[in-house]
């Protein structure tokens, strides 16, 4: 028994031991928004006060423009990951994007409360605080499903959606990115809170592209400190806890807005078969899928997709 103790002992230490190694190595205090912005805040940025959140913006493009475009990143991303998107639009569009709650300069809720519909009243509070009557949504991810519960709970002020990738059903991924399975293991959450290897957001986002050899140095850069913002690396552990219970499955067949879904073909932590539920639920909508691209289309090859969002925003209904 004895024996068996120490042994027990042993292997308790060692862990601890490697832990506290790892910790030295890799340990990242937070940033600051202050730290941050000199690179990421650049103009057109601004920041607005939305429900006592400073949240980080641009607004771009022809302010006459009466139904401008809300772009909304997904999960650990930012508004730079549509910066392609707003080079092919901004020059005919009013394009509005932002750091959602929880991620890039925008930073964490003072409540903790990163539920979907928590959400969808941000969402509604900031085009209040805009003045935006009408837009189109268009959403990643996360972001997508945000795009659709923000138009179930105010469906007029919804002239159209475009969905990318979107979640919004139980998740049934081949693959999930190493980051993201880290902030929902209980011990390793609370290590990653303090530590965080470039190594592992490198892969993460390479797990994520159709083409990994596209992720580049500098987009590993933005993705790594955005990471950093105080607070974002503990939003990210909350924000998984809800994941499983996120699915608005049900409500999916009432939307009614004209309804673009871009898919990426390889994308594997939202397989193409739910972009295909997707056509089958909304009713009138239609699905592209991109054979080569991954879970961020719009952010790996923005020309071939904006392209297609072009023109289906340039139907006459």
């Amino acid at each position: 028994m004895r024996t068996l103790l120490k042994v027990l002992f042993g292997l308790v230490g060692l862990v601890v031991l490697l832990l506290a190694g790892f910790v030295a190595v890799y340990w990242e205090p937070d940033r600051s928004v202050a730290e941050l912005k000199g690179r990421w805040a650049t103009p057109p940025s601004s920041f607005v006060d939305v429900a006592g959140l400073q949240v980080h913006m641009r607004d771009e493009g022809p302010r006459e423009d009466p139904v401008p475009i809300v772009l909304l990143h997904g999960t650990s991303a930012s508004l730079h990951t549509w910066d392609g998107w707003v080079a092919g639009l901004s020059a005919t569009r009013r394009v509005i994007r932002l750091d959602l709650p929880g991620f890039g300069l925008t930073g964490p809720y003072a409540d903790n409360d990163y539920r979907i519909e928590h959400y969808a009243v941000f969402m509604n509070a900031f085009l209040d605080r805009l003045g935006v009557t009408r837009c189109v949504l268009v959403g990643n991810s996360l972001g997508g499903q945000i795009a659709m519960v923000t138009l179930l709970a105010k469906p007029a002020r919804v002239e159209r959606l475009v969905l990318i990738d979107s979640s919004g059903y139980p998740l049934a991924p081949t693959a999930v990115p190493l980051g993201f399975r880290i902030a929902r293991l209980p011990l390793l959450n609370q290590i990653a809170r303090v530590t965080l290897p470039r190594r592992i957001v490198e892969e993460s986002i390479r797990n994520v592209y159709g083409e990994p050899s596209r992720v580049t140095a500098q987009l590993v850069d933005r993705y790594f400190e955005l990471a950093l913002r105080d607070g974002n690396r503990e939003a990210l552990g909350l924000r998984m806890k809800h994941v499983e219970n996120d699915a608005i499955t049900a409500r999916i067949p009432t939307i009614k807005a004209p309804t673009l879904i871009l898919w990426g073909g390889r994308d594997r932590l939202i397989p193409p078969d739910a972009g295909k539920r997707f056509e089958r639920d909304i009713t009138g909508s239609r699905l592209y899928v991109f054979p080569e691209l991954g879970h961020v289309p719009h952010e790996e090859d923005p020309v071939a997709t904006v392209d297609v969002a072009r023109r289906f925003l340039e139907e006459v209904r």
